[in-house]
């Protein structure tokens, strides 16, 4: 019996449930559509449409599902479309007949809510919001440009007095949201309560107030989190804040907000404006802000949703490395566009800054003023590479420009500025967006001091790191420009810097009155590599087509750039000047050909440059169609005319320049009429040798010298010795000093100088046929007062006319022999004389003695009238009339020199016919005068000797006959 209880009540539910499962199947339900929207209608307080089919399910809950629904009448300003709507009905209600929704959930829908909302009553339960349990599930909710995805709600309001829960989640670019609310039913005073939660990634907010019946919201905040770049476009670290919040229909603000940013206190405050159009001010006060965090975060953040204010202040802040103080500023970003006012700062130097722009998609515009007192600090502290400049440069300045910034490069324009006394004006642009920055600049100076700005040259690989990293193409122009002490005059340079390769198109400028301009290509590690033992290395810089030229109406200026003491300096500066220089090559072989031009004087030079080393091997002509007008009016040397008449030509080939001297394989000289070689010439700098050091092998066709004046009181020159050191061989064909005889095949095997010492050994020449040889020392340069000693020795020499131009008494011919040993001190020729110590010794054979006639003497004397045998000597002692010759067969003479005196100490004169005669006395050669008693033999044995004395001036002395003893002896015997 039970059994058949138990299955028929198993039959009687299985009939039952088939009868609930199929039963609303055969049910017309589009007649209940209006019905069942007009439910909708009631819960939703808002116009249901239906659009779709319509299904009942009885199980396991009853429920009727909807599809396509739309919620909302039309121009309503909440939209809401549906993929479906599920009613949750009563299940004994609807066995009664009467459908009672229980719940109802919107699936898949598409809420679009108004932005801003048209009064915040909108927040407040509606009076038709009873007992309700209603679900939002797979949805995307659209607030003004929001979009919330995923979106899945439930509201649940319990009736007329209990609060409306509502919970749920929602994402927001990309971002999961999990949202809770409590909204309370209003009191007797019309205040409802309205408490809200937001949860995200490790952050979570709350807000608690209460909604006035005027409309609005007033309570607290609370927010705080992990990573506050996750919620916003700032950078990572912690965060909370709290303040007060206030809404309304046309604002909702937040003031009195204190936060903590990564561990960086800040007050601030916030204003979202709904009306007339939605608007979010921000203002924060932080101690201080990592800006270049900041301003990274707000270029990833992209357009904001809607206009945006930032009103920002920080005592201390860090941009690009560089610590900023007093930080001020606004920005506005409204759509794509971003808007600066007031903002200023102090930067490292102390340079304050103020600027003010606005930016038009990617292109950002700012006017900028900057001024501080230590502008060098600034620039440091951006890591701009001040190394090898003066620190004493770049202090001062002040400026304004107005500066661009676009996606791939800035632009300055309408600069103005003053650095250091410097006024600077133009514009300029930095590209970088290709393989390397790329700069252009336009800037014009009045007066450009580079002294302490260009630091010491570069080393090569720091010269091609520089000009290869950037690409440039620049225009400068400055009224001034200064360097080193020179100044050039409306200085121009036009040029480009492209792959490591610079192209100075021209380069331009007036120096020392003077039009300068230039052009070339340097090309820095390019081309093919060099070899060098055995290892490949990198090829060296390059210039290609170098072109200098200077010219001048004048040298005056040019001029001014000599020492003072340069002799002739002011005769230069009238003369027009021409140079040009051209080449190419790599910097260690760069062939090179100048050229200039002083007024009449040519200067060619061809060779190649080594500019590494340095060191220049070529060649080198200077030419002058006036050897003595050069002398004259380049060096103020007048009064050559003994160089005789004749060209300047010098041509130097085999030379090579460097640092550590200067040499020359072959060196031809033309002076006038001097002619000269030199072969293996060096002239040594050692800047650790104490002078100059010239050595090799001078070899000429004929030299003239100056005359000499022997009494002159001007100076030698001796201090010249301490100049340089030298080591020379010396020849040449002939030596001429004035009408003196000349000197022929003079040959000094060794030539030294060195510390003001001059050293001529193995001097030997050909005189009258003769040799001469002999050394000669000087000691000057430091020497006070400086020594003159020399030791000759004369062989075979033939005497062809008078020896040494004296009126009264000469040699006008014979062989002659003889040795001078001689030495002096001071610094002109007379104090040489006046010191004059030394001995001479003269031999001369066959010769003739002028001035006084020996064998007339002996003739008169051997008359037998004593009237004409007196008078017949005074003629042949030459008093009253020039005496005619002495022929003789030998003078001897030996003297000593002593205090500028030469004095006789032997001569003695023999001749055919029994001629003799001897001489005592003293010559001054300092004062130019003589002292002298000539003794001859009359014919008679026994008498006495016929004496002449000669006294006074040694060019027109007195000579006094003295035959008074001889005419007594001849008056004695009768």
């Amino acid at each position: 019996m039970t059994r058949r209880l138990v299955l028929a009540l198993a039959l009687l539910l299985a009939a039952l449930g088939g009868a609930l499962w199929l039963g609303p199947r055969f049910v017309d339900w589009e007649a209940q559509r209006p019905r069942l929207a007009a439910l909708a209608a009631v819960r939703l307080g808002r116009p249901v449409a239906i659009e779709g089919d319509l299904r009942l399910a009885l199980l396991p809950q009853p429920r009727i599902e909807a599809a396509r629904v739309r919620v909302g009448a039309a121009g309503d300003d909440i939209d809401i479309a549906a993929r479906r709507m599920r009613l949750r009905l009563d299940l004994g209600a609807l066995l009664t007949g009467r459908l009672e929704p229980r719940e109802i959930a919107l699936v898949g829908a598409e809420i679009r809510l108004p932005w801003p909302p048209a009064t915040t009553l909108a927040l407040r339960p509606p009076a038709w919001l009873l007992a309700l349990d209603a679900r939002i599930e797979d949805s995307r909710v659209r607030l003004g440009a929001a979009v919330l995805e995923d979106v899945a709600a439930r509201l649940s309001a319990g009736g007329a007095l209990e609060a409306v829960q509502v919970e749920g989640r929602f994402t927001f670019r990309a971002l999961p949201v999990r949202f809770s609310a409590t909204l309370g039913r209003p009191g007797y005073d019309g205040v409802s309560t309205l408490d809200l939660a937001l949860a995200a990634t490790g952050a979570a907010a709350t807000a608690r107030g209460a909604l006035l019946p005027e409309g609005g919201f007033e309570g607290r905040f609370e927010a705080s989190g992990q990573d506050l770049a996750v919620l916003l476009p700032a950078p990572p670290g912690p965060f909370r804040g709290s303040g007060r919040l206030t809404a309304g229909a046309e604002l909702i603000a937040a003031d009195e907000v204190t936060l903590d940013i990564a561990g960086v206190p800040a007050r601030g405050a916030l204003a979202l404006r709904l009306l007339p159009a939605p608007r979010l001010d921000i203002a924060l006060a932080a101690s201080r802000l990592d800006l270049d965090a900041w301003v990274g975060a707000l270029r990833a953040a992209g357009r904001p949703a809607m206009p945006t204010s930032l009103d920002l202040s920080a005592e201390a802040a860090a941009f690009r490395g560089a610590a900023l103080r007093r930080l001020r500023g606004a920005v506005v970003l409204e759509e794509e566009r971003l808007t600066l006012t007031d903002v200023s700062a102090l930067l490292p130097g102390e340079t304050t800054v103020e600027l003010a722009g606005a930016s038009a998609a990617d292109r950002l515009e700012l006017a900028l003023h900057f001024r501080g007192g230590n502008l060098r600090e600034t620039l440091a502290a951006f890591g701009v590479p001040l190394a090898g400049t003066d620190p004493s440069r770049l202090r001062a300045g002040e400026g304004r420009l107005r500066l661009v910034l676009e996606q791939t490069q800035a632009s300055v324009a309408d600069l103005a500025a003053t650095v250091d006394g410097m006024r600077i004006s133009g514009a300029g642009v930095l590209r970088f967006g290709g393989a390397r920055p790329a700069v252009g600049a336009g800037l014009s100076f009045d007066r450009l001091v580079l002294d302490g700005l260009v630091p010491p040259g570069p080393s090569r690989a720091d010269l091609g790191a520089a000009l290869g990293g950037v690409d440039a193409n620049l225009r400068l122009a400055a009224e001034q420009v200064v360097w080193r002490g020179l100044t050039a005059e409306r200085a121009t340079l036009d040029a480009a810097l492209e792959g490591g390769r610079l192209a100075v198109r021209r380069l331009s400028g007036r120096f020392a009155g003077a039009d300068v301009t230039a052009s070339g290509a340097l090309a820095v590690g390019g081309g093919a590599g060099a070899r060098g033992g055995g290892a490949e290395t990198a090829a060296a810089p390059r210039l290609a087509d170098l072109s200098i030229e200077a010219t001048a109406a004048n040298a005056a200026e040019l001029a001014a750039l000599l020492p003072a003491d340069w002799p002739g300096r002011a005769l230069l500066a009238g003369r027009p000047v021409t140079l040009r220089l051209s080449g190419g090559g790599p910097v260690d072989a760069l062939a090179l050909r100048a050229e200039a031009e002083l007024g009449e004087l040519r200067v060619e030079a061809n060779g190649t440059l080594d500019g590494r080393a340095p060191r220049f091997a070529g060649t080198l002509a200077l030419r002058h169609p006036g050897a003595l007008r050069l002398l004259a009016e380049g060096f103020g040397l007048d009064g050559a005319e003994w160089l005789g008449q004749g060209s300047l030509s010098l041509v130097a080939s085999g030379l090579v320049v460097a640092p550590g001297g200067i040499a020359a394989d072959h060196l031809d000289l033309v002076l006038a009429g001097l002619r000269a070689r030199g072969q293996q010439l060096s002239l040594a700098l050692d800047p650790a040798a104490p002078r100059p050091r010239l050595t090799g092998r001078i070899a000429a066709e004929h030299v003239a010298l100056p005359p000499l004046r022997w009494r002159g009181d001007e100076p030698l020159g001796f201090a010249l010795l301490d100049a340089m050191d030298a080591e020379l061989s010396v020849t040449a064909a002939q030596v001429r000093i004035a009408d003196a005889p000349a000197l022929e095949a003079v040959e000094a095997r060794s030539v030294r100088l060195a510390g003001g010492r001059l050293e001529v050994e193995g001097l030997r020449a050909r005189l009258g046929g003769g040799t001469l040889t002999g050394a000669v020392t000087v000691r000057g340069g430091a020497a006070d007062p400086p020594a003159v000693s020399a030791a000759l020795r004369l062989e075979d020499a033939t005497i062809a006319g008078p020896l040494f131009g004296l009126p009264v008494l000469d040699l006008a011919a014979g062989q002659v022999e003889g040795e001078l040993r001689l030495g002096g001190v001071g610094h002109s020729p007379a104090a040489l004389l006046a010191t004059c110590e030394g001995e001479l010794r003269l031999a001369v054979r066959n010769g003739v003695l002028v001035g006084l006639d020996l064998a007339a003497l002996v003739a008169a004397s051997a008359q037998e009238d004593p009237e004409a045998a007196e008078a017949g000597l005074r003629r042949a002692l030459g008093d009253g009339a020039p005496a005619g010759g002495t022929a003789f067969d030998r003078l001897e003479l030996a003297a000593h020199l002593g205090d500028g005196r030469l004095v006789l100490q032997a001569a003695r004169l023999t001749g055919e016919g029994g001629v003799t005669a001897s001489a005592r006395g003293a010559i001054d050669l300092a004062r130019a005068t003589l002292d002298v008693q000539i003794a001859a033999r009359p014919a008679q044995t026994e008498a006495p000797d016929i004496g002449l004395h000669l006294s006074g001036d040694l060019a027109a002395p007195r000579r006094l006959p003295e035959i008074s003893a001889w005419a007594r002896w001849r008056a004695e015997r009768g």
